[in-house]
């Protein structure tokens, strides 16, 4: 009996063993389903290759040709493009300055409702340039208990704020080291905030009707609720495969509630890059950031001689990369839909160097 009853143990063992394995998470790889310009899957797979990866979409744009690199996706996959979001709100700083309607010493508390708050003093430019002094995220407890558990524990979206409690966070919030650059999540949906006040709008209808029209940039969208995703839209993946929450525009939309494609994407770097699109003033460089220099929102780096201006971006289950060879007249940009980094790679698929 004591046998029968030990055999049954470690059978129950082994099948819930098993059953652990059929349905734990998978790590994904690159996907094989490759189309494109040969040349360039050539090296984007020589160099995305390795690493817990899915889909890629891969931009090269040199003078004025454009080629596609896709991997498991095409040129009309939706992506999260995280903080490339905030190159775009950056883009309506400046030409919202260029159309004189807020400037760059404008106080954050002219624009929104702050009170006697520290914030209510933060120019624009601080703001768009993490100078402001504001922290990365909302200090107060109830956020930072919430984010935690919403991303550690649940795998969820951190930044489901209206809003009026973006408000509130940023009432509350103390400032340390301002005009030094720490880079701010909470002075980007701030600013983004500000922004849409100062021209009589909401965010998303203004970077509509100032940004991606002009562009034609007609299938990047902000969804404000898990409703406003299209059927089969993209899902993103933790390194080690687990699907992650999409994470939706709301009032943090202008640090990074942005989805776009390849094909947008494109549209995008070739308009910065021949300053067409509204507001490319915000490329210049104007501070330090340790070994970088930044403007509103864009950062510059010297890649062994070569001057790349760039921004990253990353969520919970995507990242992204985007940088221009302005002198040169080339651009890359790099989509996935897991979390492994992206950024070096597409710094060298743009210079020949690495980064």
């Amino acid at each position: 009996m004591r046998t029968r009853t030990i055999a049954a143990a470690c059978l129950a063992a082994l099948l819930v063993i098993a059953l652990g394995i059929a349905v734990a998470p998978r790590v994904p790889t690159l996907s094989t389903a490759e189309t494109g310009d040969p040349e360039l899957l050539d090296r984007a797979r020589d160099l995305y290759a390795d690493g817990p990866r899915d889909l890629l979409g891969v931009v090269e744009i040199d003078g004025d040709d454009t080629a596609f690199a896709h991997f498991g996706a095409d040129a009309d996959t939706d992506f999260e493009i995280g903080s490339i979001a905030k190159t775009m709100t950056s883009l309506l700083l400046a030409d919202a300055i260029e159309r004189g309607e807020v400037t760059e010493e404008t106080p954050l508390g002219d624009l929104l409702d702050l009170g006697d708050a520290p914030a209510a003093d933060v120019t624009l430019a601080e703001l768009a340039s993490h100078r402001s002094g504001l922290p990365r995220l909302s200090t107060r407890p109830q956020d930072v208990v919430s984010s935690t558990v919403a991303v550690n524990y649940l795998g969820r979206d951190p930044y489901r704020y209206d809003e009026d409690t973006l408000l509130e966070q940023a009432r509350a919030a103390d400032l340390t080291d301002r005009g030094e650059s720490h880079y701010s999540n909470l002075g980007f949906a701030v600013l983004g905030l500000a922004l849409a006040e100062a021209t009589g709008t909401d965010y998303p209808d203004l970077l509509r009707e100032r940004l991606l029209d002009p562009l034609g940039m007609d299938d990047t969208y902000l969804p404000r609720t898990a409703a406003d995703l299209p059927a089969g839209a993209t899902l993103g993946h933790t390194e080690r495969g687990r699907t992650a929450a999409p994470w939706l525009a709301m009032a943090y939309a202008p640090a990074g509630g942005v989805r776009s494609t390849p094909a947008d994407m494109e549209r995008f770097a070739r308009a910065l890059l021949d300053g067409t699109a509204p507001g490319t003033a915000a490329l210049e460089p104007r501070w330090p950031d340790g070994e970088d220099r930044i403007g509103y929102a864009w950062m510059t780096t010297d890649v062994d001689g070569a001057e790349v201006t760039w921004h990253n971006g990353g969520t919970g289950g995507f990242t992204t990369m985007l940088a221009l060879d302005r002198e040169a007249d080339r651009a890359v940009v790099v989509l996935s839909n897991t979390t492994t980094a992206v950024e070096g790679r597409a710094v060298e698929l743009l210079t020949g160097k690495e980064w």
